[in-house]
């Protein structure tokens, strides 16, 4: 039975793409100048040092993908033999947000922008947070701007535990979300109100509402916990998850994926703390897996090091990824197709928290793909098309095979 893996280094960017500028990305590249301060020893940490290691990944083809995608040479080591067929897409949706980066990559580009607060203070109108504490029963919230999500409880953390008031805060991207404690508010009454916050959003077109719960007792030791929980709008056509469900094979979420998709398409969710253990999930369920999907997210490339403009950490993450990836191999049979992509960027060099407008990497590997230079695709939706193709699906309505075989 043919098994496919799709790998989401959420936020690996590999260069702006042609509109980034509409977006206020112009020169905009997460891995590119992520490379380039590790060689210039502007990532230097007590984690890690020196020039970007990550072999494995460039075996794949990941560094050959950004070259193509940049148009010039990065200074980091290529590998010698690449095992991978290897590209870059663009993004055919509007923004550059979580749920319409991984629908694309499942064949349903969004062609309509979702529903954004602009403003960096008093985000919300004034009415919607009126409706939101008269239905949760609230006496009032805090926060109210965009903000950094670790910032935004250094500033206002102390003060909610004071009076019971969640923080909301938003970004550049379609998303309300609550920071509340764990133990001081209590999670089950978070996700409670992030249930009544969801239909007032929905309203506004706002795809996502997130909880954001944290745990400490001063701003030097809160910290945010990995009970996080997305509301999200379900898509708004069938994606390449229905189309694997409707043939009779299973679809497992591994991270944050079946929150991005509304659980539209899974038939089964598994969690991890981090990044490794999102790693030690995948490879426990490639032990008994033998057709379908397996769906990773790889959320911490974003969440700890991209939004919070940590350019060593993220170097350090990719690395650590990196050395995992030779266990991950072995485990590959004949008939495995693997994807490692992204869902948008997140340079860490650029000023503020957001997102950025970039291309993102198309690397398929496996033990029947031959190394082959897919250049540019002309949407993320190619490779959702590549792996339906490859379970025998009917094909995607967006999208166009990428030769793999």
């Amino acid at each position: 039975m043919s098994r496919s893996i799709i790998l989401v280094l959420d936020s690996l960017g590999i260069g702006a793409s042609a509109d980034a500028e509409k977006y206020g990305d112009a020169g905009a590249d997460t891995f590119g100048h992520i490379v380039e301060a590790c060689a210039a020893g502007e990532a230097d940490s007590d984690q890690r040092q020196g020039p970007l290691c990550i072999p494995n990944l460039s075996r794949w083809g990941l560094v050959a993908a950004a070259e193509g995608s940049r148009g010039k040479s990065l200074p980091i080591a290529s590998a010698a033999a690449i095992i991978g067929a290897y590209g870059h897409a663009k993004e055919l949706s509007y923004g550059k947000d979580t749920p319409s980066g991984h629908w694309e990559i499942c064949g349903l580009p969004v062609p309509f922008a979702w529903g954004v607060f602009p403003q960096k203070q008093d985000s919300f109108p004034a009415e919607l947070m009126q409706n939101l504490c008269v239905q949760a029963g609230l006496l009032g919230t805090l926060g109210n701007c965009h903000a950094s999500g670790t910032e935004v409880i250094k500033e206002f953390g102390e003060q909610h535990i004071l009076t019971g008031m969640p923080i909301c805060y938003t970004s550049a991207d379609s998303v309300f979300q609550i920071a509340a404690h764990e133990q001081s508010f209590g999670l089950q009454r978070l996700y409670d109100l992030c249930e009544i916050a969801k239909p007032l959003m929905d309203e506004l077109n706002v795809t996502r509402v997130i909880a954001r719960p944290f745990t400490g007792t001063t701003p030097a030791d809160f910290k945010r916990t990995a009970n996080r929980r997305d509301l999200t709008t379900p898509p708004i056509e069938e994606t390449l998850l229905d189309y694997i469900q409707a043939a009779q094979m299973p679809v497992v979420s591994i991270g944050k994926i079946g929150d991005i998709f509304a659980h539209q398409g899974v038939d089964r969710v598994v969690k991890g703390h981090n990044n490794m253990a999102l790693m030690d999930a995948l490879l426990e369920e490639m032990k008994t897996f033998d057709k379908g999907l397996l769906f990773v997210n790889l959320v911490d490339f974003d969440s700890l090091y991209g939004h919070r403009r940590d350019v060593a950490g993220y170097a350090w993450a990719l690395e650590e990824l990196d050395k995992r990836l030779p266990e991950f191999e072995q485990m590959l049979v004949p008939g495995d197709l693997v994807l490692a992509t992204a869902d948008h960027g997140c340079d860490p060099t650029m000023p503020g928290s957001d997102h950025t407008r970039e291309h993102v990497p198309v690397v398929f590997i496996g033990p029947d793909v031959k190394t082959t230079n897919l250049g540019q695709r002309e949407t993320f939706a190619d490779m959702g098309q590549t792996i339906a193709a490859h379970l025998g699906l009917s094909p995607l309505k967006v999208g166009v095979a990428c030769q793999t075989i």
